[in-house]
């Protein structure tokens, strides 16, 4: 036998000794399930990385918060058969981009208390070099991950990124550019992300799309859930020629107030996209109930069945789910944080493969 057809032998012998109803270990991989990052048909690549975050720290803990939580979880789903079967894996996280984000971090929020003029003690030649080695390792962290990446999509395998700031999957964006002639986003988030450089950060957690929408392949970006959003940020949404659409927060609450159902604003939402979507899912998109660590949280936002509803319904479409993010899940002063990330990280991990036709779900 080959390679692959030893990984998937192997994870058959597990699928057949594991008791999915058991104690949740958290010696194993991530939800407690037995699979390696050969055997899985899904698999999350961690990136602790939060060098740019303008507001509160934390989310470079994220991945470690999540997996922590996720041993804790039950696997069963209602609609997708044996979804534990499908084969997640998480690999492990990094030490030395988590110590290269916790060392440059140190210096950015310097840079920062200093542009917003609490903090004067930096001279002219200290912000440039700062700049300039932040986006160097910015450059080095989207070429690491975009060959990592492109490794596990060259197998045949699906990927999810798991943040980290959101600036952290830009390498997955890049790798999927490479295999995909064209796909949409789907971003949900309380922030519209498209500041150029913000900052002075090239990769900043605020330009990630921004820079996504630099790939010619990104045919669309679909907006859901924005919040918070600068004048520069709406001006190039307005003069995007129908290449970026945002449903703000305000707006949708308001149709549902009017009395339009979620169902419906869903279709509008999802008759945005091309056949091919990557889903960008920065926690923050979410009520801050649900969230309260996350970077920069804002009133407003998506319950958690709702962002599920608009995930399955993506599905439900057709259109097929070519890789996703979580980032902004910060652990904060509870294990809440990780619960509902982990939580998360599941229901995208399942619906990815289910539009890959590598699960049975049966609509109603």
């Amino acid at each position: 036998m080959n390679q692959k057809e030893n990984s998937q032998k192997s994870k058959q012998d597990k699928i057949a000794q594991f008791d999915p109803s058991g104690v949740g270990d958290s010696n194993a991989g991530i939800y407690g399930l037995p699979f390696t990052t050969e055997e899985a048909s899904v698999v999350l690549i961690p990136v602790p990385w939060e060098v740019t975050v303008s507001y509160s720290a934390g989310t470079a803990s994220g991945p470690e918060a999540i997996k922590s939580a996720s041993s804790q979880m039950d696997l069963y789903d209602p609609v997708i058969k044996d979804a534990w079967q499908i084969g997640i894996a998480l690999e492990p996280i990094d030490p030395t981009w988590q110590e290269t984000s916790t060392a440059l971090r140190t210096q950015s929020a310097a840079y920062i208390q200093y542009l917003e003029g609490t903090n004067s003690t930096l001279s002219e030649t200290q912000i440039n070099d700062l700049l300039a080695q932040v986006t160097q390792k910015g450059k080095e962290l989207l070429h690491w991950l975009k060959q990592k990446a492109t490794d596990y999509l060259n197998k045949g395998q699906l990927v999810g990124v798991v943040g980290g700031d959101h600036s952290s999957p830009l390498g997955l964006l890049h790798a999927l550019a490479e295999k995909h002639d064209e796909f949409g986003i789907l971003q949900i988030d309380a922030h519209a992300d498209l500041r150029e450089a913000y900052e002075g950060f090239e990769y900043s957690h605020a330009s990630i799309m921004y820079n996504a929408l630099k790939l010619p392949q990104v045919k669309k970006l679909v907006q859901v859930g924005i919040r918070d959003s600068a004048e520069s940020e709406n001006e190039l949404i307005n003069q995007s020629n129908g290449r970026i659409s945002t449903f703000f927060d305000s707006f949708l609450k308001d149709e549902m107030y009017d009395g339009k159902t979620w169902k419906k604003q869903c279709k509008k939402i999802i008759a945005q996209l091309p056949p091919k979507v990557y889903i960008s899912f920065d926690i923050d998109g979410l009520d801050p109930k649900l969230c309260p660590g996350t970077g920069t949280p804002v009133p407003g936002g998506l319950e958690f069945e709702e962002a599920i509803y608009l995930i399955k319904a993506l599905v439900k479409s057709g259109r097929e789910i070519i890789g996703f993010d979580l980032c902004e899940v910060a652990p904060g002063n509870s294990d809440w944080n990780g619960n509902v990330g982990a939580r998360l990280l599941y229901k995208l991990s399942n619906w990815m493969a289910v539009s890959n036709k590598l699960a049975q779900v049966t609509f109603e």
